[in-house]
């Protein structure tokens, strides 16, 4: 049995930052709180826990006092700011500066199109940590889209400039794009340049995994993707290697793996979300070779 992990897979720059940061803040044993899972894996979560980092969420931080927080990857909005202001609140920011340079691009966009009577339109998860921060800076009004029902909320009688939240899939932002201008085009008879703007604002540190993903998938017989339940980003990449080798499991940890999905004679990969830590996808590979040593273990 081969096992190999993908040298492409693992924490992006942005994820990479915050914990570093996060360590380096609790390395005199101080208590850091964190607001919100400073990262959408579990197992990585609760290592730092141990380690004293303190996870709370917006409500818990109107009434903290006279301490540190830490801002993760995915950053926050304005009213954040002014709360630690007021609070006390030592801020320690690791938003990653490719979602602060995508706030500020849909800041300015929506004052804009506040002047137009024009929308701002963000493709994202509704209540994801990143668009919250995107839409705190059109105080709360740009239209949140995914799926096609929610297309239905968009006046395409009036101007429209999208944005994607960092970590979506670039298929999926194109597809909705066309749909976009197809109701425009409906809606109007016509699409001129003032009456849509699109900007692909994707991570390409994300996206260009898609086509790495599917070449490594391609070359394994067996592919574990290892990633956070929690993770849009894992989820969308997972779906990427099940594309291509339908031989490919989504596992939180070696514990999700069932032996009856390999055999011994198999070449297999191991890959994982910006999310996923490198010491995790090599515990699953420990794991899988240690299933390769015991005869039964493994089909």
């Amino acid at each position: 049995m081969e096992v190999t992990i993908d040298k492409n897979s693992g924490y992006c720059f942005g994820v990479e930052y915050a914990i570093k940061m996060a360590e380096d803040e609790m390395a005199g044993n101080q208590k850091l709180y964190c607001l919100g899972d400073i990262v959408h894996n579990d197992m990585e979560v609760k290592r730092l826990s141990d380690k004293g980092l303190v996870v709370i969420d917006r409500e818990d931080l109107r009434y903290l006092r006279d301490c540190k927080v830490l801002i993760r990857a995915h950053g926050e909005p304005p009213e954040t700011y002014r709360t630690a202001i007021n609070n006390n609140i030592e801020l320690i920011d690791a938003s990653c500066p490719v979602v602060l340079k995508l706030q500020h691009r849909v800041k300015t966009a929506f004052d804009k199109m506040e002047k137009q009577e024009g929308q701002i339109v963000i493709y994202g998860k509704k209540g994801h940590a990143e668009v919250i921060g995107l839409t705190g800076q059109t105080l709360e009004k740009a239209i949140i889209v995914m799926e096609d029902k929610d297309l239905d909320q968009i006046d395409f009688s009036k101007p429209v400039t999208l944005f994607s939240q960092t970590t979506k899939s670039t298929k999926g932002f194109y597809e909705l794009k066309e749909k976009i201008e197809d109701r425009i085009k409906s809606e109007k008879g016509r699409l001129e340049e003032m009456d849509f703007n699109a900007n692909d604002s994707i991570c390409r540190q994300v996206s260009n995994r898609e086509p790495q993903l599917q070449k490594f998938s391609q070359e394994k017989d067996v592919i574990f993707f290892v990633s956070g339940k929690k993770s849009s980003n894992g989820k969308a990449l997972y779906q990427v290697c099940k594309g291509v080798n339908p031989r490919s499991y989504f596992i939180e940890n070696e514990q999700d793996i069932d032996s009856e999905w390999i055999h011994h004679e198999d070449n297999i990969g191991i890959c994982g979300a910006t999310s996923t830590p490198m010491w995790l996808m090599e515990q699953v590979r420990e794991y899988l070779l240690s299933l390769d040593e015991n005869p039964v273990a493994a089909g």
